[in-house]
């Protein structure tokens, strides 16, 4: 072991162990996810190549057969949940994502919430058991997160009670669903379903892509890969372009709309029914944010803390890098997004299983604002997290753009998740909608319930915000329960002066459209508001579950951290709404500088209790035993441009130049 790392974890004022049940949900919860990370790390079946010394299609084809071993383990050991499975497939590709993704993600969660009895029975047991093998075509060349301005066809055929399914146009053309291009051979295809002459929107269907024993695409079908991308070399993201391919009538999911044999459509109880799965990958995607920040503050913060560079005081050792101050304000404040977000993750978590066991019961009051909520998160963390792993990496200095830092790769994987899923802009503005239509409500004097109960006695937070004698309301910065408040009434001001701007904009003479386009900003501000007085306000909830002294403490100055970390980046907001004062704001640096200090001594320890294994972790800086510089040389012996002492190059290319006699010239 490193001694600078195990000083580190030496110096830690809490149990390690008791942090990490409470990140898992209880110990018998960690005992199993341990269980079932041994059962996989100890398999000599899921030994793999390191990736990073292979070809894009060396990549995908040692995926497919990790994915394909996988299959058969699952089923060897009887595991169902599908928490477990999350854990057990997380851990085989080490959080890479792989071409069974959509298959396990998305397909078969499709047919669990859109397929009838009759259809569970014709498709799931087959996709369980992947006879049948399935993706999401969702999103076209010209058109993603727009759903309503898809082209893809479906019509309705009477006469021999089929729908015609195709791609009129080449924006049309089905663009980057998860093994599409080599893997399925069946998709759920999202295309506007056309009956009696008339648009109905956009529904989704059971097509069947290619033969089930040649595994060739059937005639009409035009189906294949799109080419190397930023990162997910393992999977094959594919194209699909449809030529009036015909299916069973029966091939239309129709748990919530139905097209009748003789063309009559019956509409669902709530168009926001068939968009199910989406709420679902989006109430994950919270969940993985906060996983992948994890991963990278502790690959940062336990590099960082045997890292010796520079001096402090002349004469004397180089200090460990995470001494320096600046480097702790890189990496505290992520490492407190880190765990606001893992507990956004186990709120989202709940909510979605609560809320849908409602809508299984019939109960569609909540579908709306879990709608809403799953969208502005989704946004609110990924784009937090994006952020914060090039930040990570950036702090790791010359090694983090080594792929040996793992952090390269995790900004590549993570990425996408900004646009897959609701293109984040567009997810902030479907939040925006229900905020502005919740501010309305209230004002009509509606009392609201939830998470939107804060619009609720309007005049009452003008009395606060703006008091008789003028001067702002105080905050002590130091409480937390008033820095959640003030969260609160900042979010409530920008949505207020949101839903203002919007109707400014109508007594414009504005379309509702326009109206809407010129109030954007506004409307992301205030979802961004909304989103980021959520993380606050269920991290500082959380605090109140935790009964263990020390580890309530130094959540605590984590939950204090991350609140005036963002008072600070958006000081103007609560400026302006009168919730501090300036000389309030001058103290927030003072106290943001106390609190990297207090969090210091324990930064190793709140990193290792996140609990990743180094063969998860897969980064050579953030070993577990702190040992970087040893494993970093023989990392970079295992390149293939080392497999050899002199490349081949040399003797084609450099060599003749040597050969060469310069021509003297006149």
């Amino acid at each position: 072991m490193n001694p600078d790392i195990v000083k580190e974890r030496q110096n830690a004022s809490f149990d390690v162990q008791k942090l990490t049940y409470i990140l898992d949900g209880g110990p018998e919860k960690t005992k199993r996810r341990r269980e079932i990370e041994s059962l996989v790390l100890n398999d000599p079946d899921f030994d793999e190549e390191d990736p990073n010394f292979l070809s894009r299609s060396e990549r995908y084809e040692q995926a497919v057969r990790k994915s394909a071993q996988m299959i058969l383990k699952l089923r060897e050991y009887g595991i169902s949940d599908p928490a477990e499975i999350n854990c057990y497939k997380r851990t085989v590709h080490l959080g890479r994502s792989e071409p069974l993704d959509l298959h396990l993600g998305m397909f078969l969660p499709t047919l669990l919430n859109q397929a009838t009895p009759e259809q569970m029975d014709r498709f799931f047991m087959p996709a369980w058991n992947l006879e049948i093998i399935g993706t999401y075509a969702q999103t076209e060349m010209g058109h993603g997160t727009h759903l309503r301005g898809l082209e893809t066809t479906a019509t309705f055929d009477p006469t021999t009670q089929e729908f015609v399914l195709n791609s009129p146009t080449v924006t049309s053309i089905k663009w980057w669903p998860g093994a599409l291009g080599k893997t399925s051979n069946h998709a759920v295809v999202l295309a506007q379903l056309y009956t009696r002459g008339k648009c109905h929107g956009l529904h989704a269907f059971i097509v069947q892509l290619r033969h089930m024993d040649t595994h060739e695409p059937l005639p009409g079908i035009l189906v294949g890969d799109i080419g190397p991308k930023f990162g997910f070399s393992e999977v094959d993201n594919g194209f699909l372009k449809l030529d009036h391919v015909r299916i069973p009538r029966e091939n239309m999911l129709m748990k919530h709309a139905k097209v009748e044999p003789d063309g009559r459509y019956v509409k669902p109880a709530s168009a926001k029914l068939t968009y199910g799965t989406m709420v679902f990958i989006r109430s994950l995607l919270v969940g993985l944010s906060a996983l992948v920040m994890a991963k990278s503050c502790t690959i940062a913060i336990r590099y960082s803390a045997v890292r010796h560079q520079s001096e402090i005081r002349s004469g004397e050792p180089e200090p460990q890098i995470l001494d320096y101050q600046t480097q702790q304000y890189k990496l505290f404040p992520l490492l407190a997004t880190a765990y606001a977000f893992s507990f956004v993750g186990q709120y989202m978590t709940e909510t979605y299983y609560r809320i849908s066991g409602d809508i299984n019961q019939g109960d569609l009051s909540e579908l709306p604002e879990l709608h809403a909520v799953s969208a502005g998160l989704k946004a609110f963390t990924t784009w937090t997290t994006n952020t914060g792993i090039e930040v990570c990496r950036m702090s790791c200095g010359g090694h983090g753009y080594s792929r040996s830092s793992a952090l390269p790769d995790l900004y590549a994987e993570f990425t996408p998740t900004c646009t897959y899923e609701g293109e984040n802009t567009v997810m902030m503005l479907q939040t925006a909608r229900y905020l502005v239509k919740s501010y309305r409500q209230a004002k009509a004097g509606e009392q609201l319930r939830g998470i939107m109960s804060y619009l609720n006695d309007m005049e009452q937070r003008h009395v606060r915000a703006h008091p008789a004698s003028a001067r702002p309301a105080l905050v002590d910065i130091n409480d937390l329960s008033d820095l959640v408040e003030s969260y609160k009434l900042r979010a409530a001001t920008l949505v207020e002066s949101a839903a203002k701007s919007i109707q400014q904009e109508l007594q414009k003479r504005r379309s509702h459209e326009d109206a809407w386009n010129n109030s954007a900003i506004d409307l992301v501000k205030a979802s961004d508001a909304h989103c980021h007085y959520m993380v606050v306000k269920l991290f500082t909830d959380k605090l109140s579950e935790i009964g263990d002294p020390d580890i309530n403490l130094v959540l605590t100055t984590l939950a204090q951290l991350y609140a005036l970390h963002g008072i600070a980046l958006n000081s103007g907001d609560f400026l302006q709404a009168g919730l501090l004062t300036v000389p309030q704001m001058q103290q927030i640096p003072v106290r943001i500088k106390e609190l990297l200090c207090l969090i210091r001594p324990n930064a190793v320890a709140l990193v290792d209790a996140f609990d990743f294994p180094d063969k998860v972790l897969s980064s050579v800086l953030g070993r577990y035993d702190g040992n970087v510089y040893e494993n970093l040389f023989e990392w970079a012996r295992r390149s293939p441009l080392n497999a050899t002492e002199v490349h081949e190059s040399f003797h084609k290319y450099l060599k003749p130049l040597r050969e060469l006699k310069p021509q003297s010239k006149l």
